[in-house]
């Protein structure tokens, strides 16, 4: 098991009175991410509500704000126990028999456009072993092609365009990642959160974007920019692409900073200080 305490804070000024907010910064709570602590603190006196969607349990915390500055900080300390396996015995999951709540995960959407990248998708991975292997195998694909370059994408930077120009930030690598697994008919979706153990040369501590797959009845974890340890992801939210779970959705107008989060691992109930590390094994936080 490992424990982790993350920290952020996100500062705006708000020209709009009565702006609406809707925030995915809550962690997730699933079978295998407990979220042990939390606090939520608003620098304005406003009357905020946190919703769980009930298939991907994400948690949607909304507010509508007075204009001037507003200030959120939450705080949590959650504990992952992950499920390992063997990465040979993933095997994939015919679509015939994918779980209903994983059917939208193969089709095409707003930023991962698999429809048009089927057939080279056949030609590069067609041919390969139907399991995990083959989902590693895009995985180091899109990592090998694209270079991470911050300031190179933005919100409407498609894996299409991530494809043609080979730079990007984790979005990018995540879409192009997922674009590529559905053209195969393997469920994918994209994933947010913090991530522990990021090249300090990368920049301050930032939210990420990464991979889940769904093979061997699971959704395994993948990261396809490479940045980070998959092992120390606490997961935020997840969706079809970016779209579906940005960190913030802003109904107004505002002016905003650079958000300021940390992560640190810290010893568990049982005293004990697992650090996250990479390991060769599949990992998942789900079911």
């Amino acid at each position: 098991m490992i424990r982790l305490e993350i920290a952020l804070e996100l500062d705006y000024v708000i020209a709009d009175p009565g702006c609406d907010f809707i925030f995915n910064i809550h962690a997730a709570s699933t079978p295998r991410q407990l979220v042990v602590a939390e606090s939520l603190t608003l620098s304005q006196p406003l009357l905020a509500r946190v919703e769980t969607e009930p298939v991907t349990r994400n948690r949607y915390l909304r507010l509508q704000a007075q204009a001037g500055p507003l200030k959120v900080a939450y705080r949590a300390t959650v504990d992952l126990m992950h499920h390992f396996a063997p990465p040979g015995e993933v095997g994939e999951v015919p679509v015939a028999r994918l779980p209903a709540e994983v059917l939208g995960y193969i089709y095409p959407s707003r930023y991962c456009q698999s429809d048009r990248l089927h057939r080279m998708a056949m030609r590069e991975f067609g041919q390969r072993w139907q399991g995990y292997g083959r989902v590693q195998a895009i995985r180091d694909w899109v990592l090998e092609r694209t270079t991470f370059t911050s300031n190179t994408s933005d919100s409407n930077t498609s894996a299409i365009d991530t494809l043609l120009d080979q730079v990007g930030v984790c979005r990018d690598f995540a879409h192009l990642m997922i674009a590529l697994c559905r053209a195969i008919n393997i469920p994918a979706r994209f994933a947010t959160g913090i991530d522990y153990g990021a090249d300090p040369a990368l920049g301050p501590t930032d939210f990420h974007a990464y991979v889940e797959a769904y093979v061997g009845d699971r959704w395994y974890i993948f990261d396809p920019s490479g940045t980070a340890i998959p092992m120390g992801f606490v997961r935020f939210g997840t969706g079809r692409d970016a779209a579906d779970v940005a960190f913030a959705t802003i109904f107004g107008t505002v002016n905003s900073s650079a958000p300021v989060i940390a992560i640190q691992a810290v010893a568990g109930a049982d005293g004990h200080l697992q650090v996250p590390y990479h390991c060769t094994e599949a990992i998942s936080t789900d079911g």
